[in-house]
Parts: structure tokens; C-alpha cells; sequence
């Protein structure tokens, strides 16, 4: 059953663009496309340019059932694109500078849909811009008091800095981040490196409900409160790694949105992101098993 509250992707959505072919994505944009596929109302707040990506883009969305209502046109810049190159198995990412989404637009129209909000997902990338990082901030503003905030840090050089973190955490009530970044934060704001404590510590340093940190092959840890769990990667035969983040994210809202158990959580959101990245691209289609998951 679908929950009929919107389940928000808000920033970039750009062209993955792979040395063989190109493929959509960008973090908010797959985390839309998966809280789809598990049955929340995946909703994307973006913007892309009136060109021919733009409009590839938005048909993307369509055929895959998730509205463009809210993906703004921008008659001045162009539609966003990344270049992905793969190091040792781990991708590498090129942004184009200056594109659609650096403007994105708050509106009456956004206002209404952020007010109506289950959960928001947000990162640091797309707010490189300031007025697109002050219609983010207005997004979280606007939402109702009993939404889920989730910060998924996603850090990417140079697109970063510890102020634009810190100013993010204060609006957000839940974390998610890899081990990279929890070391990034650890030595950056006086938090224990220990995974463990450092799940404990962040959630009462920045006033958060939930922290979910990504440990790539060896599973990951969930956190609410002085609840934590721990669990064990799924062994896969992996296809590529892009999106398989933004997709245990979009678990993770289903879990708290659906106010799931943390281990029940934590192994959902497990098994969802070795499912993604068994496959190739950031938005595989695979309802069919998640449904046999679920």
C-alpha cells in the first residue's frame, strides 16, 4: 500500500555520463525512484533546463511513474550531467558547474508540497549555490513537524564545506553518511571515530532522531537514540555501486516513516541496497523483487 504523504528527493538531478552510454540520476532523484518502487510516494523536487536533456529527463520520470509537477524549467541554464569514471571498482565523479539545478526556486506551489511532507531527503551538493541552498533550507522550513529531515551528507570534493554541514545537521532530525564521512565529521566537530560511539555521540551533538551509517561491503549501522544495529553485508556479485546509496536511504525513510524496529530497518535497508547494486545504473527497475523481499 502506497502512503499518501510525499516522500521528497530535494536537489540535483543531473546525466550520469559513463565512458559507454548515459544513464539519469543524481542522489535526490534515485531516492525518489526507489521510495517509488517501495511503495511510498516518491516524489522529486528539481530542476533541469528547457533543452533536450531536460526533456529526455522528465519522460525518464513519466515512464517510471514519478511525476515531473515539481521539477522546475530553467530557460537559462542548462540541464545538469556528471561524468563517471570507475577507480578500483569505486566510481569517481565530474560535475558540470553552474547548471539548472544551482537555481533551484522556492514557490507557493513547493511550499504547499513541503508542508505535506512524510520525509524529505536532502545532501550537501546542491547547495554549492546559495540560492538554491536557501530554497533547501526553506523546503525543511515548511515541512510539518513530525517529518523525517534526512541529511544524507554525500560529500563531494570540492562541493563542500563545514559550515554548509553544520548549518544542514541543525535542520535535519536524521543522518546518513558513509565511513568516509563519519571520519570527516569525527575530526571536524570533536566526535569519536568508533562507529558505535560515534552513532551515539552525533545523534545528541546535533539534536538528531536516527543516524544511518553505510559500511559498503560489511553492512551497515542504524541508530535511534540508544537503539543501534549492526548488520552484516549481503554478499553479491556487484554490477556497479552508483544509486545502491540513495537506495538504502530510501529504506531508511520507509522504515521511519513506517516507524520500523532499527534491526528490522537496518536489514531491510541492507538488503535493498546489495539488491541496487547487483544491477547496473542508479534506477534499475525492480519492483518484482522487491516485493519478494518485502
Amino acid at each position: 500500500m502506497t502512503d499518501s504523504r510525499p516522500v521528497i528527493g530535494l536537489g540535483e538531478i543531473l546525466w550520469d555520463c559513463f565512458p559507454d552510454e548515459r544513464r539519469p540520476g543524481g542522489a535526490p532523484a534515485n531516492f525518489a525512484f526507489h521510495a517509488k518502487q517501495l511503495g511510498l510516494q516518491g516524489t522529486v523536487l528539481s530542476r533541469v533546463g528547457v533543452d533536450e536533456l531536460g526533456d529526455e529527463f522528465l519522460q525518464y520520470l513519466a515512464k517510471h511513474g514519478l511525476s515531473d509537477q515539481y521539477v522546475q524549467r530553467d530557460p537559462d541554464h542548462a540541464t545538469g550531467q556528471v561524468r563517471v569514471e570507475f577507480v578500483d571498482g569505486d566510481p569517481n565523479y565530474t560535475f558540470v558547474d553552474d547548471v539548472a539545478w544551482d537555481h533551484l526556486e522556492f514557490t507557493p506551489e513547493t511550499a504547499v508540497l513541503c508542508s505535506k511532507a512524510a520525509a524529505i531527503c536532502f545532501g550537501t551538493l546542491a547547495q554549492r549555490n546559495r540560492n538554491s541552498q536557501a530554497m533547501i533550507y526553506d523546503c525543511l522550513r515548511a515541512a510539518p513537524h513530525d517529518a523525517w529531515k534526512i541529511y544524507d551528507i554525500n560529500l563531494r570534493p570540492p562541493w563542500f564545506a563545514k559550515e554548509t554541514i553544520e548549518s544542514s545537521l541543525a535542520l535535519a532530525n536524521a543522518l546518513k553518511l558513509n565511513e568516509d564521512e563519519v571520519h570527516y565529521l569525527a575530526e571536524n566537530f570533536g566526535l569519536p571515530a568508533e562507529i558505535e560511539p560515534f552513532a551515539a555521540e552525533v545523534q545528541k551533538f546535533f539534536g538528531l532522531n536516527a543516524v544511518c551509517i553505510t559500511l559498503g561491503g560489511d553492512g551497515c549501522l542504524v541508530a535511534r537514540g540508544e537503539e543501534q544495529s549492526r548488520q552484516r553485508g549481503v554478499p553479491i556479485e556487484i554490477a556497479d555501486t552508483v544509486g545502491a546509496g540513495d537506495s538504502f536511504t530510501a529504506a531508511i525513510a520507509h522504515g521511519l516513516v513506517h516507524e520500523k524496529p532499527v534491526a528490522a530497518m537496518a536489514g531491510f535497508a541492507n538488503q535493498i541496497a546489495a539488491l541496487v547494486a547487483s544491477h547496473a545504473g542508479a534506477m534499475p527497475d525492480l519492483r518484482d523483487k522487491i516485493a519478494e523481499i518485502c
